[in-house]
C-alpha cells in the first residue's frame, strides 16, 4: 500500500509534502508531484500537511481521482526506482491523467 497524489496537486504542487517526507519519495513532474509506491514507506507524514488535500491513502482516493493511483504508479516505469527525488530535481514530463487534468487553480 501507499499514498497516491490526486488532481488538486495539479498545477499548485505546495511541495510542504516534500519537505516533511522523511525517505524522499516525492517526485515533482512539471503539472504534479508523484509519489513513489516502492519507495513511500506509509508513514502518512505527507498527507496532513498539503494544503489542498490532494493526498491519500491508497484505498481513500475519491472515486473521481481513482486513476490518480495509476498515474502514480506508471509515472515510474521508465524512471525506476532512483531511491531519491531529492537526485533528480524536475523531471521534465507527467502522467496522460495529469496532462488530461484541467488547470488547477493557483492563487
Amino acid at each position: 500500500m501507499t499514498y497516491v497524489i490526486a488532481e488538486p496537486c495539479v498545477d499548485i504542487k505546495d511541495k510542504a509534502c516534500i519537505e516533511e517526507c522523511p525517505v524522499d519519495c516525492i517526485y515533482e513532474g512539471n503539472r504534479a508531484l508523484y509519489i513513489h509506491p516502492d519507495e513511500c514507506v506509509d508513514c502518512g507524514a505527507c498527507e496532513p500537511v498539503c494544503p489542498v488535500e490532494a493526498i491519500f491513502y491508497e484505498d481513500d482516493v475519491p472515486e473521481e481521482w481513482k486513476d490518480y493511483y495509476k498515474a502514480n504508479v506508471e509515472f515510474f516505469d521508465e524512471l525506476g526506482s532512483p531511491g531519491g527525488a531529492s537526485k533528480l530535481g524536475l523531471i521534465d514530463r507527467d502522467h496522460p491523467v495529469v496532462l488530461a487534468a484541467p488547470p488547477g487553480e493557483q492563487d
